[in-house]
């Protein structure tokens, strides 16, 4: 298999979280020599190195600082997103329904709901414990790294119509069965005992969570050719991948090269650790500042910036070629799509695109552009969201998907190996 495939395929595994997929980043970045800064401490930086910031568990900031930083008209900047449509459990989740044991969840994003019954599914994220000040409580990572949980359809003798068409209700179609009601008396407190027990500790110990349900199948590569990716969270875990890539990869000596990839896209990006936040130009000040640079040094790095937006696109599906542009078609194996709106949901304009198929074209990267039907209403990205606190040329990227926000979805398996090439000469060319 492909060695970048391999990449992909185990950064799906083991990002069962946006929690998880920020600690496999920070293990890659570490062994690459990277090291980690506070938010809330003052900075000393050293050129030729790499660093990197943690921004609430979720949210991943890496740069680095080349030979010469002040060279250049900008900072170079790659972003994408940690964060995938899935279902997350509420407070307070123990339902009883006769003999079963349920789970109160609620919709994260825009998922394609019925795709997740009938699956394998686990639990994983943040747990939030006492600490030894109220202020400074403990957190842990949760994995219960198993299937333990799943959302059971209605047979089809029970619902006839269920082929014919049917709307899926979060509160009383999707609630999880995690188990039987006993006949001895258990405590009402039922799941908070089962998290106690993964994380062992009491369960009074436990102030709250952050909890996700994921569906445990493993990614796979499939086609006769051995040529596609079947795999669950490819939305955007395929973009966090490729900036990372691009970022440990690039060979650039001048300038200074920026990833951020940010939580909460798919509820739309408004949120402490989401790219609409100030949280992302804080950083870039700060680095500024630790440097030597005046405010007016940093806002001139800041204007003459280049941004790349990395996120997923619709290939033309096989099967419903008429939802797709009639002139704009790229299917799963055209390589990066380049992402067009003229409304500005994807924050792309000429000049800056031409940069980018400068890019592919000098380098044999294969792409093609991509514009949604002029009568459907595309999805949108962080692309133009971040031009809002950072006014600088920015483009959106992705790999063309089939069943995007689907529980598992598909995509051409060299679409990576484009997706990483074109994020090296990004952060390698001057």
């Amino acid at each position: 298999m492909n060695t970048q495939w391999s990449e992909l395929l185990n950064m799906v595994e083991v990002s069962s979280s946006p929690y998880h997929t920020v600690k496999e980043m920070i293990c890659q970045l570490e062994q690459a020599g990277a090291c980690e800064l506070k938010m809330t401490d003052l900075w000393k930086l050293e050129t030729g190195n790499k660093y990197y910031v943690n921004v609430y568990g979720t949210t991943l900031i890496a740069f680095d600082v080349h030979e010469h930083p002040e060279i250049g008209e900008g900072f170079r900047i790659g972003i994408g997103h940690t964060d995938w449509p899935c279902l997350r459990i509420k407070p307070n989740p123990d339902v009883v329904s006769g003999k079963y044991r349920k789970l109160n969840v609620e919709a994260y994003g825009g998922a394609i709901l019925s795709t997740w019954l009938d699956r394998p599914l686990s639990i994983a994220g943040r747990v939030v414990l006492k600490g030894d000040s109220v202020f400074a409580p403990k957190q842990r990572l949760i994995d219960f790294k198993r299937p333990i949980i799943t959302i059971p359809n209605v047979a089809i003798h029970m619902q006839r119509n269920i082929n014919d068409g049917y709307k899926w209700n979060v509160q009383t179609d999707l609630l999880p069965v995690i188990g039987f009601v006993k006949e001895e008396l258990e405590n009402s407190q039922y799941f908070l005992n089962v998290l106690a027990r993964e994380l062992d500790t009491e369960p009074d110990h436990i102030l709250d969570y952050d909890l996700y349900l994921y569906n445990t199948e493993k990614g796979c590569v499939v086609g006769v050719d051995q040529d596609m990716i079947s795999a669950p969270r490819l939305d955007n875990l395929t973009s966090c991948q490729a900036c990372l890539y691009g970022f440990l990869n690039g060979t650039r000596k001048n300038g200074i090269d920026v990833i951020a990839l940010f939580d909460n896209e798919e509820c739309g990006s408004s949120t402490k650790q989401g790219a609409g936040s100030e949280v992302f130009p804080h950083i870039l000040e700060k680095i500024s500042l630790a440097l030597g640079w005046t405010r007016e040094q940093y806002l001139a790095k800041l204007l003459g910036s280049f941004i790349i937006s990395c996120d997923v696109a619709h290939a033309i599906h096989p099967n419903h070629p008429e939802k797709c542009d009639i002139t704009n078609q790229p299917a799963m194996n055209a390589g990066v799509c380049i992402k067009m709106e003229s409304n500005q949901r994807y924050a792309t304009d000429a000049t800056a695109v031409a940069v980018v198929e400068g890019l592919c074209k000098n380098n044999q990267i294969r792409y093609a552009k991509f514009v949604n039907r002029s009568d459907i209403r595309g999805g949108s990205t962080i692309g133009a969201i971040i031009d809002n606190c950072i006014p600088a040329k920015t483009v959106d990227v992705g790999i063309p998907l089939l069943a995007m926000h689907s529980a598992r979805e598909l995509m051409a398996a060299d679409s990576q190996c484009q997706l990483n090439a074109l994020m090296k000469v990004f952060f390698t060319e001057e």
